[in-house]
């Protein structure tokens, strides 16, 4: 019978299908350290991760039983994949599966961001009983997004789904992207009406200088792709988010532009130093926070969950 681990958790509706299928599934977190001892010691053929485990040259080479590499969700760069692949083992991942979940989270910071929530949400409990009507000032001056321009940075499938949330809003929609020169949006509404948009790739700089704001949708990278220089292109009083990867972003740089007044606000779901973000980062009230949760929703574990159980299926039936 073939092993399966879901080292980093699998939704119940994939762990059905393997196990309809005749696979055993094994979802015991195993520690890092732990784990080629865990995989030898099970004989487990298949591995699935998120992005908590990972799947270096070493535990490859230590594991000999491993047929299959499976990771729930869209990068891939906690798992040597062209290693993997020289020793003949296969690995896919879920790129579709969290695309709406993302943009959704992308949303949820930027409209924090225009209205202060996250500071507001801090300073309420402590002092909004008795400093009401400060805080109220305090927290008059926000915008709105509608009418406002969003400068999308990588435009794939999740850059692609914040497009869409952006037009449907009454946003403008600015993007860069080396591979997708021009594309037609279609977003489709409850009731089965379409409306279709046709975009073209611009130039960073281009539209660094005329979003009022930047979300970013890029793999991970060897150097900034945001340093201080390009947040110095961004207009005075616009904000960024980050939901891709950390060390896309100079947080250094980022820190600066905050406390200078040139940036309004940040929204970050992944940090240069996860899992221990930096204190300022954290204690900045100008950034709105969450601990990479991009993906983290009941739906697109559900999707993940079963794109990865039809995906092993398929490989070894």
């Amino acid at each position: 019978m073939t092993k399966i681990l879901a080292n980093d958790g699998l939704a119940q509706a994939g762990i059905d299908l393997l196990e309809k299928e005749g696979f055993e599934v094994k979802t015991t977190r195993v520690a890092q350290e732990q784990l080629a001892n865990y995989i030898n010691k099970n004989k487990i053929d298949v591995l699935l991760v998120r992005s908590a485990t990972k799947v270096d040259k070493k535990l490859i080479d230590d594991c000999p039983t491993l047929k299959l590499i499976g990771r729930g969700g869209v990068g891939m760069d906690n798992i040597d994949v062209k290693y993997a692949e020289s020793k003949k083992i296969h690995v896919f991942n879920t790129p579709e599966a969290s695309s709406e979940s993302v943009a959704e989270l992308v949303f949820a910071h930027l409209l924090n961001g225009v209205r202060f929530l996250h500071d507001s949400n801090r300073n309420m409990p402590l002092e909004g009983d008795s400093q009401f009507k400060q805080l109220k000032k305090n927290y008059a001056g926000g915008t709105e997004l509608r009418g406002k321009t969003l400068g999308i940075i990588g435009f794939g499938r999740i850059g692609q789904a914040t497009a869409k949330k952006a037009l449907a809003m009454g946003m403008e929609v600015l993007y860069t992207d080396k591979h997708i020169k021009e594309t037609t949006l279609s977003i489709s509404f409850y009731d089965g009406r379409e409306i279709s948009f046709d975009l073209k790739s611009k130039d960073l700089k281009e539209v660094l200088a005329n979003a009022d704001f930047v979300s970013l949708h890029v793999p991970s990278q060897e150097k900034y792709l945001i340093g201080k220089a390009e947040l110095g292109l961004m207009k005075p009083g616009s904000g960024i988010i980050n939901t891709s990867r950390g060390g896309v972003l100079d947080e250094v740089a980022l820190i600066e532009a905050l406390e200078s007044d040139h940036l309004a606000f940040a929204g970050l779901d992944v940090f240069e130093s996860e899992p221990s973000p930096e204190i300022k980062i954290l204690m900045s009230p100008k950034i709105s926070l969450s601990p990479h949760i991009g993906g983290s929703t009941i739906e697109a574990q559900e999707r993940i969950g079963m794109e990865l159980a039809e995906k092993v299926i398929k490989q070894l039936k």
